[in-house]
């Protein structure tokens, strides 16, 4: 029976069809507790957990998705040319390596196949309630009590938010939009229904959206507009193919696949991973292959149209070696005049002119700041999340919560996004997760969360380092909270590993068997 079923409400894990717990091989006697673990969301970070959890031994546990397929982002984003912007070999997980990506940096539909691919290898499709919406969890007794939208109840000993950075699409508040008489809709909801060959496409917003747009659908479109608010630096980066070879030996030499991650790692925690937090040789090394890349575009005119007035990386670099070329078709504009209104022919620019069109993509993003909604958690005294956040969301060490006993947030506030796989990053709040549900299936602890004090000095060390960084050097980003200063994580990515190689108990509130929270 399903997690949830209204036959029966406040539902254990053990009522849901999940077996028994199975110590893993590394178990320690016939003592080892059974942690009931909840993991919201199925995208990269929820089903990385559930492997791990696993591997570890631990069976109890299922995993909550609010839509009808698992994948995350790579379910929801389907667009033309969709693409990671991370090298393949190094976007997977260590314990699940993919010997057969095509190219170095995979299209989109790959690396759902490969998430499809992971979950399978570890059977957790059994384990996901698809369709189901986690609206509530509140601390009580000692556990946690799931709510899902429909009403639905389970208990758990464990949360583990997996919901994702780049999740709620925000779409911009253009006058007349609803008015338009051809098709519209945002990047994230794409509409695979609408004809896109020869007919007048405009795609609005340049970040790395609308520049895999551009390069998709330039070619195919009788008529292709790209609407500039603000111009971005493009990193060249060349996606070459795997030859057959090299996909046979990958397959046969598995010590390759560990080579490879580990190569990747090194060089982008060297380049990017450095150049983003601190000056010096790779930052001026990124920034001057930024600008070189910007003198290819031959017109003067154009070029200055397309030259940010802000350093590189300042905003998320954008990925692209053939972006700039498109601009050499008859049939593809940039339009930066700016938006006046949407009428049902098309779009009015401030310079009066009507562009008529028959498809409006919105390439405008998320809302990165939305983590985890519309999730409420509620603490054992009635805290609630969003009362404590107040639209700001901050944690410790990217992976808790002050407050919250037994969760843990992968991806969570301040985590490495602008400089990092997150694969990795992931990976290791995994591991620092499970380090301290072992010590509850050890006995030796019954709830943990981070105190005030270590979060508060935490988010102080934060707020000291971010003016140190890139993102902090002048212009106007997804990075940027509502205090003005990034919400990243402004160290180098090893010192990531390195704060939650193992935790420090001085700073958890733990709280024996023997006690009640």
């Amino acid at each position: 029976m399903a997690v949830g079923s209204s036959d029966h409400s406040h539902a254990d894990v053990s009522d849901d069809g999940l077996s028994a717990a199975t110590d893993g091989p590394d178990a320690v006697g016939p003592a080892l507790r059974s942690p009931r673990v909840a993991i919201i969301g199925a995208g990269m970070s929820g089903i990385g957990m559930a492997a791990k959890l696993r591997l570890a031994g631990i069976e109890t546990f299922r995993i909550y998705e609010k839509s009808d397929q698992l994948g995350g982002t790579w379910r929801a984003n389907t667009y033309p040319g969709l693409t990671c912007d991370i090298p393949s070999r190094y976007y997977s997980f260590t314990f699940a390596p993919n010997p057969d990506w095509s190219r170095l940096y995979s299209p989109g539909p790959e690396i759902w196949r490969y998430l499809d691919g992971v979950a399978r290898r570890f059977a957790l499709h059994e384990r996901i309630s698809l369709g189901t919406e986690v609206s509530e969890a509140r601390w009580l007794d000692g556990r946690w009590l799931l709510r899902t939208s429909r009403g639905d109840e389970a208990e758990y000993d464990f949360i583990v938010t997996a919901a994702g950075a780049l999740v709620h699409p925000v779409k911009p508040e253009i006058p007349g939009l609803d008015s338009f008489a051809g098709a519209v809709f945002h990047s994230a909801e794409w509409d695979h229904s609408v004809p896109l060959r020869d007919r007048r496409i405009a795609v609005i917003g340049t970040g790395s959206t609308g520049v895999q747009l551009t390069r998709a659908l330039a070619p195919v479109a009788s008529r292709f507009e790209l609407y500039q608010r603000t111009p971005q630096w493009i990193l060249p980066l060349a996606n070459r193919r795997y030859t057959r070879l090299t996909r046979w030996a990958y397959r046969h030499i598995p010590a390759l696949n560990r080579f490879a991650y580990q190569a990747w790692q090194v060089q982008i925690e060297r380049t990017l991973g450095r150049a983003t937090v601190k000056p010096g040789l790779a930052r001026w090394w990124l920034s001057a292959a930024c600008r070189l890349h910007l003198r290819s575009v031959r017109d003067r005119s154009l070029r200055a149209r397309f030259t940010p007035t802000y350093e590189p990386m300042c905003k998320r670099l954008v990925m692209s070696t053939s972006f700039y070329s498109q601009f050499k078709r008859p049939n593809v504009e940039l339009v930066d005049a700016g938006i006046d209104r949407v009428e049902p022919r098309g779009i009015l620019t401030r310079d009066g002119r009507l562009h008529e069109l028959d498809v409006i993509v919105l390439a405008t993003g998320f809302d990165a700041h939305a983590y985890m909604k519309p999730l409420e958690l509620v603490g054992p005294d009635g805290l609630r999340l969003s009362q404590l956040w107040d639209g700001e969301p901050f944690g410790y060490r990217s992976v808790a919560i002050p407050g919250f006993p037994n969760a843990f947030t992968l991806f969570g506030p301040h985590s490495p996004i602008g400089n990092q796989s997150i694969c990795t990053v992931s990976e290791t709040q995994m591991n620092f997760a499970l380090a301290l549900i072992d010590m509850w299936r050890r006995g030796a602890v019954e709830a943990m969360w981070p105190t005030e004090e270590a979060t508060e000095r935490f988010n102080a060390e934060l707020r000291a380092a971010a003016p140190h960084t890139i993102w902090a050097s002048g212009c106007a980003s997804w990075y940027i909270g509502k205090d003005g200063a990034p919400q990243l994580w402004p160290w180098t990515p090893e010192r990531h590993r390195e704060m939650l190689a193992e935790p420090l108990l001085e700073e958890w509130e733990l709280t024996p068997p023997s006690a009640a929270v």
